[in-house]
């Protein structure tokens, strides 16, 4: 059987779905979370997230292109995969420090030195087993139960449910979309905050609108949280993809050392590394015993071997970076010149990531469409659903791909925005 776009598809996974058609068959047994066990409420009744379901569904779809996960096809380069090896022939395959092997926490504070031209103390910087899990560290050493957070949404669902896991109370502070554009307004963030607030939390560059804050909003929200005695936690993942400087604002060229900041990164978009699972967390001084406690109660050290890659890509990444940025902004402009052949699709090119944030006029329920999308036209894209309330009615597309594979994409999804 083949689909609108002409593709043959694989209809075998479609029976047996049930009522919900983005679960898998492996995933049916699981339908109900815990069904007859004793486990933590609140986990039970995490919120879900549409667009992880949906990304599992393509995958079973013969001839699906997947386009709704962030990141690109480029395998990692040779040169940091090579570093690994030789640690892995050396035999440094033994526990490590919680916080990370001094040398790469050293070389943490050079790259910052270098491309930031911040002068980071070593006891301020910690590796940890991926950027998800230097964003539960910060929240695990802050969070209590009820607690506030006043999350900038749209924003990626996954650090919406690490703030439900740690029993916060989340504040969504909506950007506003004008003309095509995303924007913060300060007024509306700081109206979301209250005597409660224990923490802002900042995508910067977003995922997944390509959204920059400049260093004159960074500069008001950190007054405004000094004022306040509120947290400032920035996931600042997407800082070195942009495309009109050598890397985007961050916090910790404007705040102090003792400043209540944490800036949350990882090696996985910059350097192709995201099967790697490492990452790093920046504290404000005096936050190293607190980090290290968490960390070494949460999975003891981060992987040995795989930190002398890490070390690789920062000595030796930039050449390899560029080259990524030089395949996705000709990418961007391919499929923003594409998107210009039809008014129905509202979007603008983003300042920084790899993403394209739209709307199609017409199509308010972003999981139904996207679900279409596999279903008729075999393509996958995210749900804006899945980054906030805000998101609703937009589709998330990753153009971090090759050229053959992207223009595919993009003929397919053109296909069914002209169909509707």
């Amino acid at each position: 059987m083949r689909n609108a776009s002409g593709v043959k598809m694989n209809i075998q996974n479609n029976t047996n779905m049930n009522t919900d058609p983005s679960q898998t068959p492996g995933e049916m047994a699981n339908d109900v979370k815990g069904e007859g066990l004793d486990y933590r409420s609140h986990i039970q009744n995490l919120s879900p997230n549409p667009g992880a379901k949906l990304l599992r569904y393509g995958k079973t779809k013969e001839g699906v292109i997947s386009l709704a996960q962030g990141e690109g096809d480029a395998p990692t380069p040779e040169f940091i995969r090579s570093a690994a090896i030789q640690a892995l022939q050396e035999g440094k395959t033994f526990y490590g420090m919680p916080l990370g092997l001094m040398e790469l926490r050293e070389e943490l504070t050079q790259y910052y030195k270098r491309i930031y031209e911040i002068d980071l103390p070593v006891n301020r910087a910690y590796v940890t087993s991926s950027g998800s899990k230097a964003m539960n560290l910060a929240l695990q050493s802050l969070i209590e139960k009820g607690d506030e957070v006043v999350a900038v949404t749209p924003i990626w669902k996954n650090l919406l449910n690490c703030l439900e896991v740690v029993e916060a109370n989340i504040i969504e502070s909506p950007m506003d979309f004008i003309d095509g554009k995303w924007s913060l307004d300060l007024d509306k963030l700081f109206a979301s905050c209250t005597d409660k607030t224990r923490a802002i939390l900042i995508t910067t560059p977003s995922n997944p609108t390509g959204w920059v804050m400049e260093k004159d909003q960074m500069q008001a929200v950190l007054d405004y949280a000094r004022k306040h005695g509120i947290w400032l936690i920035s996931d600042e993942v997407y800082g070195r993809l942009t495309y009109d400087r050598l890397h985007a604002p961050s916090f910790l060229e404007i705040s102090d050392p003792h400043d209540r900041l944490y800036t949350v990164n990882n090696f996985s978009k910059a350097w192709a590394m995201t099967g790697w699972r490492l990452g790093w967390l920046v504290g404000p001084q005096g936050s190293e015993g607190i980090i290290q406690d968490v960390a070494n109660y949460d999975y003891m050290c981060p992987p040995s071997f795989s930190q002398y890659g890490a070390m690789a890509a920062l000595q030796e990444g930039e050449p390899f970076l560029q080259e990524l940025l030089t395949l996705w902004q000709g990418n961007m402009d391919f499929m923003f010149d594409a998107f210009a052949t039809n008014d129905r699709i509202i979007a603008k090119k983003p300042d920084a990531a790899f993403y394209a944030f739209l709307r199609v006029e017409g199509e308010t329920d972003s999981v139904a469409f996207a679900r279409r999308l596999i279903d008729d036209y075999a393509i996958s894209l995210a749900p804006g659903s899945s980054f906030g309330r805000v998101g609703e009615g937009f589709m998330r597309f990753c153009f971090a791909t090759s050229r053959p594979k992207l223009e595919e994409a993009i003929g397919r999804f053109m296909k069914a925005v002209d169909a509707l």
